[in-house]
């Protein structure tokens, strides 16, 4: 079973708009609202290709009530701390090819929930063979209490897929318990190892992912947008390219990334099967107006046109 941790749940909101007119009334005819948070858009990429998932993190008062009888409706699995404070709203407006994001922060929370929560999680690790952390920390949590999750996990040998950034990516570079997996985009894996990146040259690509904060973490996956990823697999190097396609809705489809990678570790697959995998689910998730979710009607005709290129024992200084 995979377990999916969201610390910072939300419902999302998404207003699509011909036009956002500023300083003026907009009216939105097909308004939709999601069970989201990074956490659970992986947890539905995961439900999407039959594997058993659990789904856990923080969530409260009417909104937390929300998520989970949205979750419900999606025949999702859930174990979640429940907390007095409310949960958060996050909203996406879609207007003439952009996305205008409006975010709440979320609950305010104190360091006894922080410790509540890792018991609740001790106990989740009893029946999970790989876990996936995703997005924000509620405020007032330590800036590295992702590490605790993960020493937590390492003690029971489960590996931990890590998509955070800022500070709290920086947080378990530093420490000695690393994630097996983590998948920053170029600007966020620039902002913590300080490095410029050219992600049309490889030798520069290479180079990031062969900086120090990096060592011990066997998968790095550095997503590129429209031109694919770049990976580092233990000491081999990997560009993956994908198809140009009809990009309708962006917003989760670097969480649906990291549920292709988390079921193809869970499922032991090749490193080659899973980045053309990840890939296509991230791709599936761009066609949809609906955020996490997949037509997997659609998922062999793509994976196809997904290529990777394999360098071995590149080494650049």
């Amino acid at each position: 079973m995979i377990l999916t941790i969201t610390m910072n749940p939300s419902v999302d909101i998404s207003y699509p708009l011909s036009k956002l007119i500023i300083n003026d009334i907009n009216r939105v005819s097909n308004v939709k609202k999601t069970a989201g948070g990074k956490g659970l858009n992986v947890t539905r990429g995961i439900k999407f290709s039959n594997i058993s998932v659990l789904a856990s993190g923080i969530i409260g008062g009417t909104t937390g009530n929300y998520i989970q009888k949205q979750l419900d409706e999606d025949n999702i699995d859930y174990d979640f701390y429940i907390t007095k404070q409310e949960s958060r709203n996050c909203i996406a407006i879609l207007h003439e090819g952009n996305q205008t994001e409006i975010l709440e922060s979320g609950p305010v929370l104190e360091l006894q929930d922080a410790n509540l929560f890792l018991k609740h999680y001790q106990t989740l690790l009893e029946k999970a063979d790989l876990v996936t952390i995703s997005g924000s920390l509620p405020q007032g949590f330590p800036i590295d209490f992702y590490v605790s999750l993960i020493e937590q996990a390492d003690r029971h040998q489960i590996p931990v897929l890590l998509d955070a950034s800022g500070k709290m990516l920086h947080a378990t570079l530093v420490s000695e318990h690393k994630p097996y997996l983590i998948k920053p985009n170029k600007e966020e894996l620039k902002q913590v190892i300080q490095m410029d990146i050219d992600d049309s040259d490889n030798n520069s690509l290479i180079r990031a992912l062969n900086h120090p904060l990096l060592d011990d973490i066997p998968f790095i996956i550095i997503s590129l947008g429209k031109k694919g990823a770049f990976a580092r697999c233990h000491d081999q190097f990997y560009q993956v390219t994908i198809p140009k396609i009809n990009v309708v809705n962006p917003v989760g489809s670097g969480d649906v990334t990291l549920a292709g990678l988390a079921v193809s570790l869970h499922e032991r697959e090749s490193v080659d099967g899973m980045l053309k995998r990840a890939m296509t689910m991230g791709m599936l998730n761009t066609m949809e107006s609906q955020t996490g979710f997949v037509n997997m009607s659609n998922y062999d005709q793509y994976y196809q046109q997904v290529k990777v290129k394999k360098y071995i024992n590149h080494k650049v200084n």
